[in-house]
């Protein structure tokens, strides 16, 4: 099937600042980061490769207008996560919106995982999101309330997918997570949502799954297609704004799977 053009801007974060972790290479978080731009947000990305993560904010940068700012940042180290927002504040004066992006996987059959296989996934996926989620609300009932937090999890930790136990209980974490820190941050007119995509093709994905594989997925789909990182970053962009002041506690599936 036909992949759609993305829809224009339509200033959804203007004057918004906008925080995204794992923004590096070419996947949901630079889509998003470059969204978020397009909408008339100031962004900062951050990332725990300096290299893809200079890449990144050069070609946002290069964009007309554009306000980027580059911190990197290890999610599994708080001392990083405070210095990431602390410099965002010290660049932009305030940070409005934290997308927590940033995740690790990996394919291991549950009968042969080690327990350092184990634990840094759920570090980087569940722990880290955890990290950067009171660091953000911490930050913005400190401003005075109001803020959103949007985090990354998965249609995975909803449904079964043999050598994904790892990774589907961190998303599954994940969404537990957004639900109880929503009610937490209520007080102070924060938000806290998260997005569930199935299947995003980009290149990383395809260094650690194979071909077959991504194609037999892609197959399952309703539109027989996997999903664009900005059909993605679109949805986040969303949850972001003040088209979802509502919403609180929800998890939106990014999906086109058969039911």
């Amino acid at each position: 099937m036909t992949v759609p053009a993305c829809p224009p801007p339509h200033g959804l974060l203007r004057d918004r600042v906008v925080v995204v972790t794992a923004a590096a290479g070419a996947g949901i978080g630079s889509a998003t980061a470059r969204r978020a731009l397009e909408e008339g947000a100031a962004v900062v990305v951050s990332d725990q490769h300096p290299r893809r993560l200079a890449e990144v904010a050069a070609d946002l940068a290069g964009r007309p207008g554009a306000r980027v700012l580059a911190v990197p940042c290890d999610v599994t180290d708080e001392a990083q996560v405070g210095a990431l927002l602390a410099a965002a504040v010290a660049e932009f004066g305030r940070v409005d919106v934290v997308v927590n992006n940033a995740g690790l996987g990996g394919t291991a059959s549950i009968l042969d995982m080690t327990d350092d296989q184990w634990g840094r996934v759920l570090d980087v996926t569940l722990t880290g999101t955890f990290r950067c989620t009171r660091a953000a609300l911490r930050l913005f009932r400190d401003q005075g309330g109001g803020g959103v937090v949007v985090n990354n999890a998965s249609v995975v930790g909803w449904r079964a997918q043999a050598g994904q136990a790892h990774y589907a209980a961190a998303k599954a974490g994940v969404m537990a997570l957004t639900r109880c820190a929503a009610l937490d941050a209520a007080p102070f007119g924060a938000r806290v949502n998260a997005v569930a995509p199935s299947l995003v093709r980009h290149p990383h994905l395809a260094r650690v799954t194979s071909e077959e594989l991504l194609d037999e997925l892609a197959a399952r789909e309703a539109f027989g297609r996997s999903a664009q990182p900005w059909e993605v970053a679109n949805v986040i962009v969303f949850l972001a704004s003040d088209y979802s002041t509502y919403l609180t506690g929800e998890v939106v599936s990014v999906s086109s799977q058969h039911a």
